[in-house]
């Protein structure tokens, strides 16, 4: 699955271009996908007066509904009002702020209307200037972003962090016995989280990390750099820290001439949902490690159905956002603040990607599965846990 924004701040921008779920008890980025067509499209609150509500707790979407991001933004929203309709939720209201155009005033104009909780926003570039109006009025974010950075005791962040996704396959590779690791990592802030998770992960392992190459994110820079550190050798496992398409490239140019036919290849959660890895035959025998799609089939013939398009990845991170909130106003009265505390339960909460929870610096801890490329095919080889045990 692709995450909610980040390849590098300076190219997010870019980047981006049924039965209800059920809400279980606490026991228990963009992404690629087919551009959705016209869709019903929340009206945003700028264009009219949001009335007095005193039945339900009022939540602003800050999303954006314009601009280049503008389909993402109401994949979101739309995925939003979805779970409201599942669940018949009638304790909440959710009003869509478009931050297409000026992040700060959406974020303005939210809390001028008296929410008390905003779901967003989708780009890590506009969390400093929502946060900076969100906070002084207590109005906690959850974002949509995976921007780690970001995260603190007042912005929640619940996309999907590349970090986890390194450290689940490591994990996962150590246990087979895979020892030595080498990696192709971008230049930028994801290549860096990247690199910092592989190094920790592997050295607390007992495992090493014999070699990094990095480069730019073009086909040719890749492939160079795919030779480069075939040069080197003496590693068990590579991993390749980009999309399907660039990762396809660099593994072909990874395997030409032979000799690395014992090397494990390794990849991060932006291979979710590529379709270029099945094609590859230079990734096959590849595991990486991404949230379950065991819900997501419901979760996206249930948003057609509603709809008439094709949600695009990221949209189940609206739909978790609102079924979080719902499990934690159960214990909100009516025009207090936000009830944050409750956001730290150990056990954690289930949505459409699967069992999550905070830790204390607002970051998600996601329970992911591992996933091969074998024959043609991408299949899950270790399930991933249903929950979380308490106590840690």
């Amino acid at each position: 699955m692709f995450d909610t924004t980040l390849i590098g701040r300076t190219h997010r921008r870019n980047f981006l271009a049924g039965a209800a779920m059920a809400l279980l008890a606490g026991c228990a980025v963009v992404p690629k996908a087919p551009a959705p067509g016209p869709a019903p499209t929340p009206t945003p609150s700028e264009n009219n007066v949001v009335a007095t509500d005193t039945d339900r707790h009022r939540i602003a979407l800050l999303v954006p509904v314009t601009g280049p991001n503008a389909g993402v933004g109401q994949s979101l929203a739309n995925a939003a009002n979805m779970a409201l309709l599942d669940t018949g939720a009638k304790n909440l209201r959710i009003t869509t702020y478009d931050t297409g155009t000026n992040p700060g005033e959406a974020a303005r104009k939210a809390v001028a209307d008296g929410n008390k909780l905003i779901l967003g926003p989708l780009l890590a570039d506009d969390i400093g200037a929502v946060r900076a109006v969100a906070k002084p009025a207590r109005v906690p974010l959850i974002s949509f972003s995976n921007d780690e950075e970001a995260a603190g005791a007042d912005v929640f962040v619940i996309g999907n962090l590349p970090g986890q996704s390194v450290a689940r396959t490591v994990a996962y590779a150590r246990q087979q016995g895979v020892s030595s690791f080498a990696a192709l990592v971008p230049r930028g802030d994801y290549g860096q989280r990247v690199s910092a998770s592989l190094l920790s992960t592997v050295r607390a392992s007992g495992g090493t990390v014999l070699a990094m190459e990095p480069y730019d994110r073009t086909a040719a820079s890749i492939s160079a750099a795919a030779t480069r550190i075939k040069a080197k050798g003496g590693y068990d496992a590579l991993l390749i820290a980009d999309s399907g398409s660039l990762s396809a490239r660099a593994a072909t140019a990874y395997r030409a001439g032979g000799g690395t036919t014992s090397v494990r290849l390794l990849g991060t959660e932006l291979w979710s949902g590529e379709k270029e890895l099945a094609a590859s035959p230079s990734l096959n025998g590849a595991w990486f490690s991404t949230v379950s799609d065991a819900r997501f089939g419901q979760f996206s013939k249930s948003y057609r159905a509603r709809f008439g398009v094709q949600p695009f990845r990221i949209a189940t991170l609206g739909y978790d956002a609102v079924l979080l909130t719902l499990r934690v106003a159960r214990d909100w009265k009516q025009g207090a603040a936000f009830p944050t505390a409750a956001m730290f339960a150990q056990d954690g909460f289930l949505g459409v990607d699967g069992a999550f929870r905070f830790n204390r610096n607002g970051l998600i801890e996601r329970a992911l599965e591992v996933r091969t490329v074998s024959a043609g095919a991408v299949k899950v080889i270790d399930a991933a846990p249903t929950g979380f045990a308490t106590g840690k």
